[in-house]
């Protein structure tokens, strides 16, 4: 029995009662013991997040596929779980306590971390309420957090075995510095910048008596950064360039610090780019570096001139002057830095040299250096500009562990969908750096090495294990550092599952490092820095059959953004820690922009809050237009009309439930369509049976907006304009059983998509409370697509279309009855309108349809198949005037279309013109050359 719907749809009244009533009953995972496994891993937003119009597509999809799955009879997992984020939690915190008027620095590592874990119980949370809304069916009884225990362990048994195994070593580099977080960062979190700047041009004294070929006393040298030539140790030139081959292996005498540094030969000077010399500072610059090593300068011998501020600090030879000592590097809050000193006094010593500028009025202007923009590279959380700095850090090296994913993703073993994303891979891959995984922060998994009084290292699960490592008697001391937050998040795929209990890793070294038990050694590993107890401790027995049946996972969805920053490392831990790949398929969707095609952020105002969309739109109209422009390759630019479109289509549905229950038509007893006999009723089961098909490939294919498009067209098109309009009047046992069933087709083949509306209806269509549509079964109708009815309830939508596109187009009201003629009928033709008359009179309002020659007079021409009718005009339209109407209509859109196309074929207005005024010149273009067709058409139906 139906139980009666609202007159209005109210998606805020419905979606928190369903939500709640999926998660209190366990819905998100029912028991399956038996049943295949499908996994998808989320990927874990920041504890501190909120979500954002991203994760709002990210989980979309990933939700779609869940729900798709879990119909589909499978034990369908999505595990749910958040980041601890080193960084952004750490600096939140933080925040937090000097609003209170306290510092970090001003109290113990313990003290801070319980100030942590404070805010994360408080205020943890936001994120994972805000997924609920959005309708993610996830695992919430097992939601997992990077600093749990078991997670935690998992992080330091990888780091102790890849130190076992010589993978992680300690080196002293170059680092992205961040001077305002005081930490190192990787590469992918630096944004470069263009900023305006200068280039200073400087003469580097030769040694006394030494001279260039042109009697030169002097090299001249360019830099953007001034400051650093406290800290230079060489000048570089190319061991080809004529001008210096006399002088290489001399050495020149750098003003202020008065160090003696050699003439170095190496390709890294450029002869073409400016004097063709190069000063070289080792500690301060990445390419430096490397023309250290080669000159033959150790990393322990480059001089560093700033401290973990970016103040200038004393280098080792203690040349640096008195007055640059404790300066910023540079100019801030208004104040010099040691960049303004050095040109200063490089200027007094007559060792600058000015930039020759002309002015517009062609006068020559006398500069301190010539004014460039420059690319800055910039810590995306500080929001400051990095520093190359020389230190002590951890390292992954990532180019032996590369070496498996990219075999699998060129085997096929690994898919990455679309494929065009391979080539970027495969070149980041097989370009790797080494993976510099230590942060000089409190709050992470800290990282598990202990030094005696030398300095020597000692890796180990806990302390105990370290101190039998290093003998008794010896001190040791802890490092200080915690592990990039991407290191811990690399195991996500099998960390949350239970690993390490269930399987030791196969590519341990000989009988791999030891895990550590439970018990006294491991509370010791554990109390530093992850003081709180897992809030969902994985139970003991059911780890490893978590990790047994859903390791590997099925498939990861993530944005292109973090391929890098995520994908390719769970590739490499997956496979060093399992000796498997983490899943067999990755997506990677685009990114959602403004309505503009513009990037979102903050600074530009443009930034779509995903919730404030589902308070005015419903989320499940949010999420099937992430889904339905969800097209493989493209972004997604944001269109508010196009969201409250899917709103009226989910209205649209409403309403025909509505109609169905005020006529008899309720819930289907079957899983297999009924037995029909009418044509229509054999019509829309073969609807059925071929969009449950078109679904089916499209999923399988992640096509997520042929999948959308596909349950559209079939709703609003053929089941609510069609079936519906065909079958009124009509309602016998057969249709209404056939009705019913088509209808719970429809709400199971969308509810991936709009999860809440398809609750609520099949809920409504009877009493089913024990069969809810969350873990209903996905359609198999045991039926064919009938060809016979096809074809004849085709060639009947057919008729009715041309028909009112013909009265739309000539200006005749829908509703005039109109005579329609055909001389050579086909039988189809016969027998449609013989068993349809009724419907065609209805439908297409043409009465009676006479299978024989029109009269003589003006009319126009329409086809259905292949049959063509002829419908009398006399009397209907005023033939001249409406051919008038239409040729000044044609006329004026065919000019506006010309004039268009000019426009567009003008390279000047395409190159130079605002992106959103192209744009709406081709959308205008494209609409007057439809109308050209249209207009064309109407007045070829008057003859």
């Amino acid at each position: 029995m139906t139980t009666e719907l609202p007159k209005t749809f109210d998606p805020a009244d419905i979606e928190a009662r369903w939500y709640a009533h999926w998660e209190e009953n366990g819905l998100f995972r029912p028991e399956r013991p038996d049943a295949q496994p499908y996994t998808i891993v989320n990927p874990p937003p920041n504890v501190t997040g909120s979500l954002h119009i991203g994760h709002a597509l990210d989980n979309t999809l990933q939700d779609v596929m869940i729900r798709y799955e879990r119909l589909r009879g499978k034990d369908a997992l999505w595990v749910v779980g958040t980041d601890h984020a080193g960084i952004a939690t750490q600096m939140v915190v933080e925040r937090n306590l000097n609003s209170q008027g306290l510092k970090r620095t001003d109290m113990s590592r313990e003290a801070f971390l319980e100030h942590v874990w404070e805010w994360k119980e408080q205020s943890g949370g936001t994120i994972t309420r805000q997924l609920r809304r959005l309708g993610c069916s996830m695992d919430w009884p097992r939601e997992q957090f990077t600093m749990d225990e078991h997670f935690s362990k998992a992080v330091l048994k990888t780091f102790v075995d890849l130190y076992n195994d010589g993978l992680i070593y300690r080196d002293k580099r170059l680092v992205n510095w961040d001077p305002k977080l005081k930490t190192a960062i990787s590469d992918l979190e630096v944004e470069t910048q263009d900023v305006k700047g200068h280039f200073w041009h400087f003469k580097y004294p030769l040694e006394e008596g030494v001279t260039l070929d042109d009697g030169r006393d002097y090299i001249e040298v360019a830099t953007t950064r001034p400051e650093t030539m406290l800290a230079d140790m060489a000048v570089a030139v190319h061991p080809d360039d004529a001008r210096y081959k006399s002088v290489v292996g001399k050495h020149v005498v750098l003003p202020i610090t008065g160090r003696r540094v050699p003439i170095v030969a190496d390709e890294h000077a450029d002869p073409e780019l400016g004097s063709g010399a190069v000063k070289i500072t080792p500690g301060h610059d990445f390419n430096d570096f490397d023309v250290g090593k080669r000159a033959g300068f150790a990393p322990a011998e480059m001089l560093n001139m700033l401290d973990a501020e970016a103040n200038v600090c004393q280098t080792a030879d203690g040349l640096v002057p008195e007055e640059f000592l404790g300066l910023h590097r540079f100019k801030r809050d208004g104040v010099d830095g040691a960049r303004e000193l050095v040109v200063q006094r490089l200027k007094e010593s007559g060792h600058l040299i000015p930039h020759i500028a002309k002015t517009k009025k062609g006068e020559e202007q006398v500069l301190d250096a010539e004014p460039r923009t420059i690319a800055t590279p910039f810590g995306d959380r500080g929001g400051v500009v990095i520093e190359p700095w020389l230190t002590d850090q951890w390292y992954v090296d990532a180019e032996k562990l590369a070496v498996k994913p990219i075999d699998a993703v060129k085997s096929g073993e690994i898919e990455i969908v679309p494929k065009s994303w391979e080539k970027t891979f495969f070149n980041w891959m097989e370009n790797i750096q080494p993976w510099c995984v230590s942060r000089q922060l409190w709050w992470g998994h800290r990282i598990p090495a202990w030094y005696d009084a030398e300095g020597k290292p000692y890796v180990a699960m806990t302390e105990e294990e370290a101190q039998a490592q290093a003998g008794e008697g010896a001190t040791l001391t802890r490092d200080e550092d915690v592990l990039d937050t991407w290191f811990s998040s690399a195991l996500w795929p099998f960390a949350t599952l239970g690993w390490p209990e269930s399987t030791p890793s196969p590519l341990a070294g000989e009988g791999g490092a030891p895990t550590g038990a439970e018990g006294e050694g491991t509370a010791t590993m554990v109390a530093a820095d992850a003081t709180n107890p897992s809030p969902n401790p994985l139970p003991q027995g059911e780890r490893a059959s978590l990790f047994d049946k859903h390791y590997p996972n099925n498939l990861l969805i993530s944005g292109f953004d973090i391929l890098f920053f995520w994908d390719a490392r769970m590739m490499m831990m997956g496979q060093y820690n399992t000796g498997k790949n983490p899943w067999p398929k990755l997506y990677l969707h685009g990114l959602v922009r403004a309505a503009d095609g513009q990037k979102m952020s903050k600074s530009k105002g443009n930034v779509v809050d995903p919730l404030g969309l589902i308070d005015q739109y419903g989320a499940d109209a949010l999420r099937f237009f992430m889904a339905a422009m969800e097209s493989q390759g493209r972004d997604i630019k944001m269109d508010d009309k196009r969201i409250e479109g899917y709103r009226n289509f989910a209205t649209k549905l409403w309403n025909a439930t509505r109609f169905c229950q005020a006529n008899g038509i309720g819930a289907s007893t079957s899983i297999a369509a009924p037995k029909a006999s009418h044509a229509v009723n054999r019509w829309i089961i073969g609807e059925v049976v071929e969009t449950k098909q078109a679904l089916d490939a499209a999923l399988a294919d992640l096509r997520f907006d042929a999948a959308a498009n596909t349950i559209y067209h079939f709703v609003w098109d053929r089941f609510c304009d069609w079936y519906i309009e065909l079958v009124k009047g009509n309602f016998d046992e057969e249709t209404k059983a056939v009705a019913g069933w088509a209808l719970d087709q429809i709400l199971v083949m969308l509810h991936p998509f709009m999860p809440f509306i398809t609750e609520e209806l099949w809920s409504k269509q009877g009493d089913r409370a024990n069969y809810p549509l969350i873990t209903a079964q996905w359609p198999d109708p045991q039926a064919e697509v009938d060809a016979e009815a096809k074809a004849e309830i085709d060639w009947l939508i057919a008729l009715t279309s041309a028909t009112r596109t013909a009265k739309n187009e000539l200006g005749i009201a829908p509703g005039a009855k109109l005579q329609a003629f055909c001389a050579s009928p086909s039988p189809l033709a016969k027998s449609v309108v013989e068993a349809n008359a009724g419907a065609i009179e209805r439908l297409a309002r043409l009465t009676p349809v006479t299978f024989g020659e029109a009269p003589s007079g003006a009319a126009m021409q329409i086809a259905a198949g292949e049959d063509e009718f002829v419908i009398p005009l006399e009397g209907v339209i005023d033939i001249e005037a409406e051919k008038a109407r239409l040729e000044k209509a044609l006329a004026a859109s065919a000019k506006e279309a010309k004039s268009l196309e000019g426009r567009l074929s003008n390279a000047n207005f395409v190159e130079r013109a605002k992106p959103e005024a192209v744009e709406k010149a081709r959308a205008d273009h494209a609409h007057h050359v439809a109308e050209v067709a249209r207009l064309e058409a109407a007045l070829a139906r008057l003859g």
